[in-house]
């Protein structure tokens, strides 16, 4: 269903980025959500080619307005009604793998410690 003005928490509940309405109107309240840069309202009304800012889960998502929808529709119907700019995560970095000693084989030697120090990076 199409409108011509859409309520935010209304409209990030339709496009599914909230599961519910009253999640997305408690990130309206926290101030999660800013539309054209201020924060929102869950009553501030939305107009096509605004851009919406949502932090979820500690991340941005970044859409633009293309159609306002009033009730939850479909996942393919409702991705017609946004373009999301947000940036790709950044790529994770793996940390290198810990040294393991055998289970058993006792406490180490001296040596070995000092090369276990090394490998942590706490050598003198």
């Amino acid at each position: 269903m199409e409108a011509t003005s859409a309520r935010v928490d209304s409209w990030l509940w339709a496009i599914r980025v909230y599961k519910t309405r009253s999640a997305a109107t408690t990130a309206c309240r926290a101030g999660h959500v800013r539309v054209g840069g201020e924060r929102a309202k869950a009553a501030q009304t939305l107009r096509v080619g605004d851009e919406v800012r949502v932090r979820i889960a500690g991340f941005d998502r970044t859409f633009i307005v293309r159609r306002l929808l009033v009730k939850r529709v479909g996942a393919p119907e409702a991705a017609t009604a946004y373009d999301e700019t947000t940036p790709p995560p950044p790529p994770r970095v793996e940390r290198p793998a810990t040294p393991m000693r055998d289970r058993g084989a006792g406490r180490p030697t001296k040596r070995e410690r000092r090369e276990i120090e090394r490998l942590r990076g706490r050598s003198d």
